[in-house]
């Protein structure tokens, strides 16, 4: 299962030169770690983020994203987003920008 390496260099583009900044290959895809936690990702083709539960619901009214569900159950706080989510490089932005948020009040 391969990840979308055109998606991984757009996002690499929007964090620039974040300090404390890792990529990590996992579960067939590419997770960016921000102080060694997770906060965004490619699972295929679908950006994954880490929105935390306060912004979760708001989330998942923008357009692409849906729940993010491996094993029948859904992690709160984490969406998918499909393409449509992230065609132009301000929505990539945006998702990033939230995920960013949420993982520095870890």
């Amino acid at each position: 299962m391969a990840y979308d390496e055109g998606l991984a260099e757009r996002i690499r583009e929007v964090l620039g030169e974040t300090p404390d900044l890792t990529e990590k290959k996992m579960f067939g895809g590419l997770a960016f770690m921000l102080g060694g936690k997770m906060f965004v990702g490619i699972n295929q083709e679908d950006l994954t983020v880490r929105v935390g539960p306060e912004r979760y619901e708001e989330a998942l009214k923008e357009p692409g994203a849906r729940e993010m569900d491996f094993t029948g159950r859904p992690m709160k706080g984490y969406v998918f987003v499909d393409a449509a989510g992230f065609e132009d490089d301000a929505e990539l932005a945006k998702w990033v920008s939230w995920a960013t948020e949420f993982v520095k009040t870890l």
